[in-house]
């Protein structure tokens, strides 16, 4: 026995408890050193490479897609949020990391941290790779739409249950001096939304435009259970809803009276009552999932998701798109004389009640950048979908430079840094929403690929490679359609342009509220 270990162990016998306590000190201080100096090589804030506090303030604070960006705006566009955590706004890199053949994996700390009950995942949470991969196969083609041939005609029918809505509750005459009930257009967004995935997954919408109302409180019980989930995740505590037991006690649970656990149970029972329907009474997403073998929980798991995402995110965009089109006169009346233009050569139905098809909606130029600049210039979702580095590392190239990623470092994305402060491929005014910038002269060359990059980088909003958003065709759907249709029929105004609306980011999506518009009939 060596003299040291003759010393320790009589330290020990005389004072255990300090003895361990030291040993722990040194273990932490070895361990966070280590940490540091691995990823030394790539800048951050103050205080990232020993401790997760900037993260957490940047999450609490329900901006941290601003910390994330101002991060890679002040650092490079790689730096660190984290002892074991980086971030990017390189689309390359980006679209590297996430490629169809990437070795890189999702990462568990944030993934799992998403999960509704301990345990359960579903394709977004899902991080074994293989697993993931033969999820999406079973899903793709209820999500696609091709086993769905009333997909259109369903979001049709929202849509003019939207109209139906406006014009009768909230619209003053054409040319009418009378005053008008402000309108909340965050709230009804999501009644649309939410009535539109309802009714696309389970073959009938929860009915909140014809209700007027968040019927069954969905609407509240999921931005109830996002904050909890962000507040959760930022103080670092996610992981104890993983201990057996004390995980299901504080986890949402369909018993709940509000948050996560109400949308659960009332989720749960649409999914009874369609499957008692079965399979050949209507072909909707459920109908498909079940064709292609999703059964049990997992099919539970599946539904609850797309309609918790399918609904949060759609009503994000669109509600982003209109109040850039309301805040920029010019872009404003752009649009909608290219909407009457459209109306006037019944390329449109000439009648209100018929809604435009998809076909002949994506045709309209400037209504496609639009709303392609309005979802760059204010990402509707700023998740860090943070991945692992597969071990051994991987060298990548970062404006320029080489850089060395070690083995099973986390490494996520700044949405807002990638598309709103991307100056190098958007220009000066990449912080300005400017949807002409998308009409490049294309028989220059260089104007020609940079063109193509803006809208390779602007996809990369939805997702890239394996990991692609499930749920794009139905969402481009939706946003086109409204954005059409509600210009087509009525005129807005902001009501509180000094506060147009209130914003909270939580796990990456927006709570957005208190979106106030004056709404006018067009003859």
């Amino acid at each position: 026995m060596t003299a040291v270990s003759s010393i320790l162990l009589s330290l020990f016998s005389l004072y255990p408890a300090l003895t361990l306590l030291s040993a722990l000190v040194v273990y932490i201080t070895t361990t966070r050193i280590q940490q540091y100096r691995r990823l030394s090589h790539i800048p951050g804030p103050a205080g990232t490479g020993i401790s997760w506090m900037w993260n957490s303030r940047a999450v609490i604070s329900g901006k941290a897609y601003k910390y994330y960006a101002d991060a890679t705006e002040r650092y490079g566009a790689i730096a660190r949020i984290a002892p074991n955590h980086l971030i990017t706004s390189s689309p390359e890199l980006w679209a590297h990391i996430n490629a169809v053949r990437s070795p890189y994996k999702r990462a568990e700390w944030f993934y799992h941290a998403a999960r509704f009950e301990p345990g359960k995942d579903n394709v977004f949470t899902e991080c074994d790779t293989a697993t993931h991969d033969n999820r999406r196969k079973k899903l793709a083609a209820g999500y696609a739409g091709k086993e769905n041939p009333t997909l259109e005609p369903s979001i049709d029918g929202n849509v003019a249950d939207f109209i139906h809505l406006i014009r009768t509750k909230y619209a003053a005459p054409a040319s009418s001096a009378h005053a008008t009930l402000p309108m909340d257009m965050a709230t009804k967004m999501q009644y649309f939304s939410m009535d539109v995935i309802s009714e696309v997954a389970l073959g009938a919408a929860f009915g909140n435009l014809k209700a007027n109302a968040d019927v069954n409180d969905h609407l509240k019980a999921l931005e109830e259970g996002l904050r909890i989930n962000n507040k959760s995740f930022g103080l670092g505590t996610s992981w104890i809803r993983g201990v057996p037991i004390l995980g299901k006690a504080i986890s949402p649970s369909e018993t709940d009276e509000r948050g996560y656990g109400r949308m659960m149970a009332e989720a749960r029972k649409s999914i009874v009552a369609r499957k008692l329907k079965g399979t050949d009474e209507r072909s909707d997403m459920l109908a498909s999932f079940i064709r292609h073998g999703v059964s049990g929980d997992d099919l539970f798991q599946e539904i609850f998701e797309t309609l918790l995402a399918g609904s949060d995110t759609t009503s994000a965009s669109l509600r982003v798109i209109v109040l850039y089109i309301l805040s920029h006169p010019r872009v404003y009346a752009k649009l909608q004389a290219e909407i009457d233009a459209t109306v006037k050569a019944r390329t449109a139905a000439p009648t209100s009640s018929d809604i435009i098809p998809d076909a002949e909606v994506r045709k309209l130029p400037y209504l496609g950048v639009v709303v392609r600049e309005a979802m760059r210039v204010h990402p509707p979702v700023v998740c860090l979908f943070s991945r692992v580095v597969p071990k051994g590392g991987d060298v990548v190239t970062v404006e320029g430079k080489d850089v060395f990623l070690p083995g099973d470092t986390m490494i996520g994305c700044s949405a807002w840094g990638m598309h709103r402060n991307n100056k190098t491929l958007y220009g000066a005014d990449a912080d300005v929403f400017r949807p002409e910038r998308w009409f490049v002269d294309e028989s220059i060359p260089e104007e020609k690929d940079r063109l193509a990059r803006m809208y390779k980088t602007n996809d990369l909003l939805f997702g890239y490679g394996r990991w692609v958003c499930l749920g794009r065709v139905v969402a481009l759907i939706e946003i086109h359609k409204a954005i059409f249709e509600l210009l087509r029929n009525f005129d807005f105004a902001i009501t509180n342009p000094h506060e147009p609306w209130t914003l909270f980011e939580t796990m990456g999506l927006f709570a957005i509220g208190d979106m106030y518009v004056n709404v006018t009939e067009r003859s």
